[in-house]
């Protein structure tokens, strides 16, 4: 039990920074989907959408990677020395050439008239991919404050150079054309300037984290690095499908949604990303859940009782998860508002579709302890190149009929393939006792919740009835789960006794 206390602890301390940071981040989307047009808002969405895959290749999964061989003795001293030296040199030579292919990858990505968004983009992965084995470092060191503080800060600088930029920089234009502060200001350059506070943000969280990116001797073992890179290499390929699976639909809706020019695609591209993002929570929550997770399940590998920790954490995150699921989804009347722009409302419907995506893709990375600990990292990349796949068939022959909706079905068709591909295949190699039929029935039932509501809403329309219903069914499933479970919520320190008294 204490090896769950101490992740439960972890994940708040990572969740309290990456919630918290993430949020003030979303916080960003009214704001951004009221100041950019909606073409604009979808412009940005695709530079977002490739920027992944760029940061996938230059951190070459060597943060995953130090924290799999940290744990070993033979490694230990020299392994943060030469992946260090390793990421530095291969960002300094991916950076320089991308940038003499800048207008070939904005052709690319559909934003052709402006590859000055590239050289921006490069500049916020090359900082981002410094940064990696620091903060991978602080991770695998139980140091949560400091991460939490570096995390925390780089949003809030971020807000407010974007902030600066689109608002306070056009009201001093209009006080004062010939102000010299404002000689270099464009403002038609909204966009660009949303990246330029991004690329400052990443700027200030190397410069924090300097003492840990530069804390390396530099002392490259050829040897070593030979030994990681099987193990690295692998991650990279699954990452850069991930990456396909996660955001490549935008850049594939940018192409080819079923409108009549460029403009009105990229709208549409604005429309299913501003939607997604209300996906907040769970997505939130496994962000969060990742960061302490990752390190925790490596530690936990010494121990014989292993596979039992790593089912009863699957446990809890699904009852978290589908909780997440319910509290968005039966209040969409309330989340809409957090996108301003109420033309883009019509993409609502892909929500659920979506909040249900996420659920798979949180169990997925629960699963892939699997293949990490039994150095198949080869299977997670098989994994997630049949979801690429799904992902790409789906949304070629999807979007020029469905528009953003194939987007959505291939997501949420993608990760589910892989959940059930990874259970299956993980099980056979290493087996860990999961409560399967019991989370799927946590799963089903939520659905039903949502079919139901959204049947009963949808004849009697009103939003008070909308959110009234919505809190009976969302109460309904956490008592039932409390009581279906309360065996498991007493072995709980302090909270979890309470809720047992209490049912």
């Amino acid at each position: 039990m204490s090896g769950i206390k101490k992740l439960a602890g972890q994940t708040m301390w990572y969740g309290v920074s990456s919630i918290f940071a993430r949020f003030l981040s979303y916080l960003l989307t009214p704001y951004l989907t009221y100041k950019l047009s909606g073409s604009g808002f979808g412009e940005m969405s695709l530079v977002y959408a490739a920027i992944p895959f760029l940061n996938t290749i230059f951190v070459f999964g060597l943060d995953t990677t130090y924290f799999r061989y940290v744990q070993k003795e033979q490694y230990a001293s020299e392994i943060y020395n030469t992946l260090s030296i390793s990421i530095i040199s291969s960002t300094v030579l991916l950076s320089a050439i991308l940038i003499l292919f800048k207008n070939s990858f904005a052709q690319l990505v559909s934003i052709q008239d402006h590859p000055e968004y590239i050289v921006l983009s490069i500049a916020i992965i090359a900082l981002d991919a410094l940064s990696a084995l620091p903060f991978a470092k602080l991770r695998q060191e139980n140091r949560p404050v400091k991460f939490a503080m570096v995390r925390v800060t780089g949003i809030i600088i971020n807000i407010a150079f974007v902030y600066f930029f689109l608002s306070v920089c056009p009201r001093l234009l209009e006080k004062n054309a010939n102000s010299p502060l404002l000689i270099l200001y464009n403002k038609n350059f909204g966009v660009g300037y949303v990246l330029l506070a991004n690329a400052i943000q990443n700027l200030y969280q190397v410069i924090v984290l300097n003492k840990e990116l530069f804390g390396f001797q530099w002392k490259f073992n050829f040897s070593i690095w030979k030994d990681v890179m099987p193990y690295a290499l692998p991650l990279v390929i699954a990452g850069f499908a991930g990456m396909i699976n996660e955001t490549f639909d935008r850049i594939m809706l940018g192409k080819w949604a079923p409108v009549h020019n460029i403009e009105q695609a990229r709208f549409q591209v604005g429309i299913y990303s501003a939607c997604y993002k209300l996906s907040i929570l769970i997505t939130l929550f496994i962000q969060a859940f990742r960061m302490g997770a990752e390190p925790f399940f490596f530690k936990q590998s010494v121990n014989e009782d292993a596979p039992k920790t790593y089912a009863r954490v699957m446990k809890f995150f699904v009852i978290t998860i589908t909780v997440m699921f319910l509290v968005v989804a039966l209040y969409l009347e309330i989340w809409k508002y957090f996108i301003r722009n109420e033309a883009m409302w019509e993409g609502l419907k892909v929500v659920p579709i979506l909040l249900f995506a996420n659920m798979f893709l949180g169990i997925y990375y629960n699963l892939s302890i699997w293949y990490k600990l039994s150095h198949k990292t080869s299977a997670g990349a098989w994994i997630t190149l049949i979801g690429a796949v799904i992902t790409l068939v789906i949304n070629y022959f999807g979007i020029p009929k469905f528009n953003y909706m194939a987007c959505a079905w291939a997501t949420f068709l993608c990760y589910g393939s892989m959940m059930v591909v990874s259970y299956v295949w993980g099980q056979k190699y290493y087996r860990i006792p999961y409560a399967t039929k019991k989370l799927c029935a946590y799963m089903i039932i939520v659905a039903v919740l949502y079919l139901v509501h959204h049947f009963i809403t949808t004849h009697w329309p009103n939003t008070w009835f909308s959110l009234a219903l919505a809190t009976i069914f969302t109460l309904g499933y956490l008592i039932f789960v409390l009581r279906v479970e309360r065996k498991e919520f007493s072995r709980l320190p302090y909270v979890g006794k309470m809720i047992y008294k209490f049912i």
